[in-house]
């Protein structure tokens, strides 16, 4: 299970399961990765629901 974060500055992918890890990332910051895994562990919930709903897993 993972996210895909998209900004004008660049993107990433997050892991979020079994644990939220960062598995790929072109054109952001160190700074900015650290913000957006924060906001995704703050989210972790909501985003796996959706991602369920979504796959209908």
């Amino acid at each position: 299970m993972h996210v895909h974060i998209v900004s004008p500055d660049g993107e990433a992918k997050f892991w979020v399961e079994p644990t939220i890890a960062l598995a790929a990332y072109s054109g952001l910051s160190k700074t900015q990765l650290n913000k957006i895994q924060k906001l995704v562990e703050e989210h972790k919930s909501e985003i796996i629901k959706a991602w369920q709903k979504h796959f209908k897993a």
